[in-house]
């Protein structure tokens, strides 16, 4: 029998954390009999294809992707609540950034500035940043260039090398990097904040039986109250879990079909 994957990719800066929720997940699945298990999450460089596995037990992706290249295709399993400035039960939002000197700006003066962003799939980085700007918009545009860079981490790389002015990061990377990779943000600052959306989904392949999905779910839910994961669910700003209705993600389609209503298809 094949060995599923795990993975939490999404957020970086504590893999040791991430492993040691793993483990304390992996030990409630193998007490409720389920098997076999990896002894390692692992750290997957095509997100697409990995969550597109029929190996798949357990990943996060953003909502974007679950509501537009994922939709039918996965399992929501739920959702983490994070302790981020910037999150409200599991509601988060993308937080602004620009350099020190830009501190007293509002988003409107960086029209005809430059922005990055992580990906043209990402909810946080692109989708929330594309509706937050389309009323500011005039014929389809409002930025001078739109740099894609890869991910959260590069874009904020990019406004701190002054290779663009804005980027929009999601609240828990930022809190993030603020925490474990401090030097990343030095001079940087945060000027506005997106709309809330629903927070990172977790996921499971569409061919994880149904007894194995509830299995997930009670082991989620227990994690996050169990003391062998306290400090790594401090380390990684998670405060709880939640299992919403896959409809709670509509409002990342209601953002992008608001920004297109308002002739802003694209950032630009």
């Amino acid at each position: 029998m094949k060995v599923p994957q795990v993975a939490l990719p999404m957020y970086l800066g504590a893999p040791d954390a991430v492993q040691t929720l793993w483990t304390v997940l992996r030990q409630a699945l193998v007490v409720a009999g389920e098997q076999p298990l990896p002894d390692s999450v692992i750290w997957p460089q095509d997100l697409h294809a990995h969550w597109l596995s029929p190996d798949l037990l357990l990943s996060q992706t953003c909502g974007y992707p679950l509501t537009h290249a994922l939709q039918g295709k996965v399992q929501l399993l739920g959702c983490f609540r994070y302790a981020a400035p910037g999150c409200e039960g599991m509601d988060c939002r993308s937080v602004l950034i620009a350099r020190d000197e830009q501190a007293r700006l509002k988003l409107e003066s960086f029209r005809d500035r430059r922005v990055a962003f992580n990906s043209v799939d990402s909810q946080s980085g692109y989708n929330a940043l594309r509706a937050r700007v389309a009323p500011l918009a005039q014929g389809g545009a409002f930025f001078a260039s739109a740099l894609e860079t890869g991910s959260h981490r590069k874009s904020v790389d990019a406004v701190r090398e002054g290779r663009a002015d804005l980027a929009a990061i999601d609240c828990v990377t930022w809190a993030l990097l603020q925490i474990h990779d401090a030097p990343a943000t030095h001079g940087l600052c945060a000027i506005g904040h997106s709309a809330a959306y629903p927070g990172l989904p977790l996921i499971t392949s569409l061919h994880t039986p149904p007894r194995q999905v509830q299995a997930l779910r009670d082991g989620l839910h227990g994690m996050v109250s169990t003391p062998a994961a306290a400090n790594a669910l401090v380390q990684l700003r998670i405060s709880g879990f939640e299992t919403p209705d896959l409809a709670v993600y509509q409002r990342c389609i209601d953002m992008e079909r608001e920004a297109m209503a308002q002739g802003y298809p694209v950032l630009a």
